[in-house]
């Protein structure tokens, strides 16, 4: 199967108006359905991630190009903002704290970082043995990582963009259809230069994806301030 990304080159003004930012196109990709994606976000310009079809998880992690030790921690950006779900204002840090990106538009409400990313594994626990040879996000992160020297041991708890994971009084977890929406967006602001991993999620076992993952668009944009 073929997992590589798609990249495309639309005319700059299309890129301008899926964008959740004004400013210049500095770089506009399709990812294919359960393929990868990374990029390193320079600091002050601002991601976004387009849902295409909706109801599309989009599972991503964060390191500091700079210096990968310094990784995104869903454990240290819940308990700063006291709240489980990502939304507009969020704050992406490390696991001492450091800002690496800051959510600052979202027409979704409702961002997901404690369900984790689906592995072969984890799978055939919860799916049966059928489904171990099927593709999933932590080898989507490990092909791409590998791309920037990262390996198994740099895989931390993720964030799954637009995916709906209620948690009940009792503490269990669910994973739901998205309340995501073709055309749907969040966007990022880095605050250091930011290295981003991506799966778009292959997951075909639960509604993450509608039992039918589909592609995303991947959009940076440099604000006309620092132009």
């Amino acid at each position: 199967m073929n997992i590589a990304t798609v990249t495309l080159t639309p005319p700059a003004a299309t890129a301008s108006q899926k964008a959740l930012a004004a400013g210049e196109v500095i770089l506009d990709e399709y990812v294919e359905a359960r393929g990868p994606w990374s990029g390193i976000v320079a600091a002050g310009d601002v991601l976004t991630i387009v849902d295409l079809a909706g109801n599309q998880a989009v599972d991503c992690l964060l390191y500091a190009a700079g210096d990968t030790k310094v990784r995104y921690s869903a454990a240290v950006t819940l308990a700063a903002q006291r709240s489980i779900v990502l939304t507009t204002g969020s704050v992406l840090r490390s696991d001492a704290g450091v800002p690496l990106m800051t959510v600052v538009a979202d027409e979704v409400g409702v961002h997901d970082t404690i369900g984790g990313a689906c592995s072969q594994e984890s799978n055939t626990l919860r799916y049966g043995q059928h489904t171990r040879e099927q593709h999933a996000c932590v080898e989507n992160f490990l092909i791409e990582g590998s791309r920037w020297g990262l390996g198994k041991r740099d895989l931390v708890s993720n964030i799954n963009w637009f995916m709906n994971v209620p948690v009940d009084p009792d503490g269990a977890l669910g994973i739901v259809d998205g309340l995501s929406a073709p055309g749907k967006r969040v966007a990022l602001k880095a605050e250091v230069d930011t290295l981003v991993l991506v799966s778009n999620c292959p997951q075909i076992n639960n509604p993450c994806n509608g039992f039918n993952p589909t592609p995303v668009r991947m959009i940076v944009i440099r604000p006309e301030a620092a132009l």
